[in-house]
């Protein structure tokens, strides 16, 4: 094992964000496990069941780029809280409404939206303080044990724990959930103070900081003058588009589909799991082996033709390969495009940027389930095909492009000139004006 992937290389300031972000991904599994469950408790209609996944997404279409700004302006520990501590409540809710007998999937839908609109914050703000915290060499090696460890949680834990206790009471995993949210947003505290973010430990005397309302459009100018970004985020959205027309009616595929019972939803669901966190242990491998760019390309391919795959083929066996297969490859992808992401990005602008990546991506993605869900009507395996196809087609045509791509750290974004004149400049006299 070489030095950029041992648990030293990373240092103590990772490890506690990794804890931290393990508690919170329990809460999360628990939330998308519940979910589905509790939507078709309420209703047997595909359109109905698919509007989950689409209000469950929909908020990055409208929070992503303000969260971004709050995510830039504030504390990055002060932002983790606050999305966890509104997660609390919202579970709590859930928790009384199920308890009252009061719940409709009407219900459901408003909290799945307020979820997903706090999740715009924690998501940001995760993902912005890691390279705060880890060597650029070694961020596709914390980006793997991230996706690693919120998989193991999601599912080998929270998947069984929550399929398995909602058979006997859905209040039991409910309850659970708003526990394990509270404490999430307590260990958000405990980071060190380099999880904050530099813009939030800058000089005052640099002058006041830019109006929230000038940074809306910062994201957006940023990428667009990055051609490559600009090429790899409209790629990125079209087949997170096709991904959730194949899965729109997933829970209902497995469960009425292939007749798996309700109480197994969560075990079955850990093929997906152990896909995934195969693929965050080979990626960092894979990429010193192949380059980033090559990985990138089969494995987007291979994911498209795992969904192609179950559609043409329902079975409970190859719905659980394709499943794993599809995991896997797009673990190694998220990994990795999240590191050469975060290697492009310059710190002070991580948050809006992602924010504006997430609001096309993410926000595009409710019209994919809605889509999946129309099909579903058709047939719960017309989503699978007709997703699969569209995304192996466009995997090939951008094969090329996707192998093309540097490396995360043979990229340059800044942030390595402004510490050298930091350390190197002098302190200005006071009254004097910096440059910006």
């Amino acid at each position: 094992m070489t030095e950029t992937t041992t648990g030293r290389a990373l240092g103590p300031a990772f490890r506690n964000l990794f804890t931290a972000n393990l508690a919170s991904s329990l809460g999360d599994g628990i939330a998308r496990i519940a979910a589905p469950l509790l939507a078709v408790r309420l209703t047997d209609d595909p359109l109905l069941i698919s509007g989950i996944a689409a209000l469950a997404l929909l908020p990055w279409l409208f929070f992503a780029i303000p969260a971004g700004i709050l995510i830039d302006r504030i504390d990055r520990r002060r932002a983790l809280a606050l999305a966890n501590g509104v997660r609390t409540a919202l579970a709590a809710t859930l928790f009384l409404l199920t308890w009252s007998g009061s719940l409709t999937i009407w219900w459901l839908y408003v909290v799945i939206f307020v979820y997903g609109a706090f999740e715009t914050v924690y998501d940001g703000a995760i993902r912005a303080v890691v390279p705060s915290v880890v060597a650029r060499p070694n961020l596709p090696s914390a980006n793997a044990r991230i996706e690693a460890g919120e998989l193991v949680v999601q599912n080998f834990l929270a998947g069984p724990f929550t399929s398995i206790l909602f058979a006997v009471s859905a209040l039991i995993p409910l309850g659970v959930n708003a526990a394990v949210f509270a404490l999430a947003c307590a260990l958000a505290f405990f980071l060190p103070a380099a999880a904050a973010g530099r813009h939030a430990t800058r000089d005052p005397d640099r002058g006041p900081s830019v109006r929230w309302h000038r940074q809306l459009a910062d994201g957006f100018r940023f990428l667009v003058g990055n051609r490559m970004l600009v090429k790899l985020w409209l790629l990125s959205t079209f087949m997170g588009i096709a991904a959730n027309v194949a899965t729109a009616v997933w829970a209902l595929f497995v469960l009425e589909g292939l007749g798996v019972p309700e109480a197994w939803f969560g075990i079955f669901m850990l093929s997906g799991a152990v896909g995934g966190i195969l693929g965050s242990m080979v990626s960092a491998r894979l990429k010193s082996w192949l380059g980033a760019g090559l990985v990138m390309a089969i494995t987007n391919l291979t994911a498209s033709l795992a969904f192609l795959f179950v559609g043409l083929v329902p079975a409970i066996w190859s719905a659980a390969l394709g499943f794993a297969v599809s995991s896997a490859s797009i673990t190694i992808w998220n990994v990795l495009v999240m590191s050469l992401r975060q290697s492009i990005i310059p710190s002070r602008l991580l948050g809006r940027v992602h924010g504006t990546w997430r609001t096309l991506l993410w926000g595009a993605m409710p019209f994919g389930a809605l889509l999946g869900g129309i099909l579903g009507r058709l047939g719960l395996e017309v989503p699978l095909v007709v997703g699969g196809a569209a995304s192996v087609v466009a995997a090939l045509l951008f094969f090329r492009f996707l192998a093309s791509l540097p490396n995360p750290e043979d990229v340059r974004n800044g942030d390595e000139d402004e510490v050298d004149r930091q350390t190197t400049t002098p302190i200005e006299p006071p009254g004097a004006t910096p440059q910006e």
